[in-house]
């Protein structure tokens, strides 16, 4: 676990709350505070120097995101991993992504996969065990230029909210061997298919991206089994094409 931020990071000109839930939010996400911590509300007041309402408002949003659960008069502790919410957000992702896809790939073929390379070009710059975050960063920016050149950006912003057991997953997924390697390669093959004019082909291209670490969702529950919440039923939403 990583430690809590030190109260001088904190920019004093801004409303600190949403600070301190970012701050814990990212952690959580990066798999740096682990499914179980307990989160002490003393600790992260004297961490962040802030008082008791920023903390608790803090919590509370990392709680109505799943988060976090709260026991009254006694811990708040880091939540497991929902695999069944990670199938919903990724079901939501591949319905949208989906259709962006189809949609530049019939406007504009060239200049679309020309952007796209230009992205993954700074990835595979990072593509190295010492830059997960870098490398996560730029995936991410990868999917929202989809949105954005699709002219769908506030899209985007609804689906990262929803999608953050999916991207937990994906961060106990990213360090296994090959992880990088493969999606680098379904990049890749994505740009590829787009070029090509294919709505199709940039459609399939596409699935079978967006399904990879759900496929091997046993791999990671055996690798992390503290970590996962299984889900209660596997349904449509676990099947690759």
């Amino acid at each position: 676990m990583g430690d809590v931020i030190r109260r001088g990071q904190l920019d004093r000109s801004k409303p600190v709350a949403p600070q301190v839930h970012e701050i814990l939010r990212e952690r959580i996400l990066k798999v740096e505070l682990v499914p179980g911590t307990v989160l002490s509300r003393a600790s992260l007041q004297l961490e962040f120097g802030v008082s008791q309402t920023p903390v608790r408002d803090s919590l509370m949003r990392l709680q109505e995101e799943g988060l976090v659960e709260v026991y009254p008069q006694y811990a708040t502790v880091v939540a497991k991993i929902d695999v069944d919410h990670a199938r919903q957000a990724q079901f939501l992702r591949l319905s949208i992504e989906l259709e962006a896809v189809r949609r530049l790939t019939g406007s504009a073929p060239t200049e679309t996969a020309d952007e796209l390379g230009e992205i993954l070009s700074r990835q595979k710059a990072v593509a190295s065990p010492e830059t997960y975050d870098k490398f996560d960063a730029i995936d991410r920016e990868f999917h929202r230029w989809l949105y954005e050149k699709a002219g769908i950006p506030q899209l985007w912003a609804n689906v990262r909210r929803q999608s953050v057991h999916l991207d937990r997953l994906r961060r106990l997924n990213l360090p296994m061997p090959g992880k990088m390697d493969t999606v680098l390669a379904d990049h890749q093959a994505l740009i590829d298919a787009i070029a090509s004019g294919d709505p199709n082909s940039a459609a399939d291209a596409l699935r079978r991206h967006l399904s990879g670490t759900l496929s091997i969702i046993d791999v990671i529950s055996a690798e992390f089994p503290e970590y996962i919440e299984e889900s209660r039923s596997k349904n449509l939403l676990t099947n690759r094409p």
